[in-house]
């Protein structure tokens, strides 16, 4: 599991130490609060330090991770250059990461300066890898753009992120064979049910809904929303989300109707509960409260949830296992408001 991560300079983080929760880390804020960064910045390290070709005998494996980190960074957050992911000061400044994980008893830590290109310079090299590689799901489906997407992103200059192209690339994975199969048959019942029916691959890389009695309906004439909920079907019936693992969701409820997202609330939960670490960012007060409303129930569901606001000196962050505790819901107090202001009017 991954235990924390301290962040230095960082787009607009000043100075912050996040801790995780084994179970589902819940980051919130209003817009322009860094939820989408903390996420994709965990991700892109994570996708680093779990690719056993850095780790292996013949490796130099500072080497290695140094160029890997580097080019990962530059295709998920897609800047001009690298440095132009250091907190803007006046001047040259530098960022520094370090991200603790279970697997090793050394963080992996590294910093790149204002004028970094492509270089990034580790300072601590993790002794083991993670033991699963990360999946990344982002607020577009991608099932409908799924046919040829990877050739043509590994041959042209396209200007989407490369979270796109790894979450493509799990998607086209076989499916499961063997005893998993029947701990993913188990996760994948609830969302198939939800959907109305089976996801398939066909041999022409297109992706089908297979309804009982109706037939196969092309994934791109499917509702956008069972399209999201699809993509973790499949996710799980090839083994990405079987049997530990980690997901990282940007703002699952978008295109999600309540009685669809309240399904999904119990897939993700589900997932929790067979041991996949979660991290999602979400605007949703419907969505959190649903967490609340679930981990009353079940004892065994843990939660962390991390509130971000903006300030002058960069992203404050508040991190609690109790939403309680969270002083400032920031964005989510509007939703709260237009409750009570429907209620004057009635």
């Amino acid at each position: 599991m991954i235990n924390k991560i301290d962040i230095e300079n960082f787009t607009i983080f000043h100075k912050t130490e996040l801790e995780f929760c084994d179970g589902i880390n819940v980051f919130f804020g209003e817009n322009g609060s860094g939820k989408s960064h903390a996420l994709k910045l965990i991700y892109s390290i994570a996708a680093c330090v779990s690719n056993k070709k850095h780790f292996s005998e013949s490796a130099d494996v500072k080497k290695h991770l140094q160029i890997a980190l580097a080019n990962k960074l530059n295709g998920t957050f897609k800047p001009e250059k690298l440095g132009r992911l250091v907190r803007r000061k006046q001047g040259l400044n530098k960022t520094t990461i370090s991200l603790s994980y279970k697997a090793s008893s050394r963080p992996i830590e590294f910093n790149f300066e204002t004028r970094s290109s492509t270089e990034v310079k580790l300072t601590k090299t993790p002794k083991t890898q993670l033991p699963k590689s990360p999946v990344f799901l982002p607020t577009r489906e991608l099932m409908s753009i799924y046919p040829g997407f990877v050739s043509l992103f590994d041959t042209v200059n396209l200007e989407f992120e490369e979270t796109w192209r790894d979450t493509c690339v799990l998607l086209g994975a076989p499916t499961l064979k063997g005893p998993r199969t029947a701990i993913a048959d188990k996760l994948m019942a609830p969302i198939e049910k939800s959907i109305g029916g089976k996801v398939e691959l066909d041999k022409s890389g297109r992706f089908y809904l297979s309804i009982p009695k109706q037939g196969r309906m092309e994934m791109h004439l499917v509702a956008e929303g069972y399209r999201k909920t699809a993509m973790l079907a499949r996710l799980i019936s090839t083994g990405s989300l079987v049997d530990k693992g980690y997901l990282f969701w940007d703002e699952p409820e978008t295109n999600l109707n309540p009685k669809l997202l309240k399904e999904l609330i119990q897939v993700i939960i589900n997932l929790s509960l067979h041991g996949v670490q979660i991290f999602i960012a979400t605007h949703s007060m419907f969505f959190i409260r649903e967490l609340e409303i679930e981990r009353i129930k079940n004892k065994k569901l843990l939660l962390k949830y991390f509130s971000m606001n903006k300030s002058s000196e960069g992203t404050a962050v508040q991190q609690s296992p109790e939403l309680e505790d969270i002083e400032n819901l920031a964005a989510l107090d509007e939703e709260l408001r237009q409750s009570e202001r429907y209620l004057q009017e009635h």
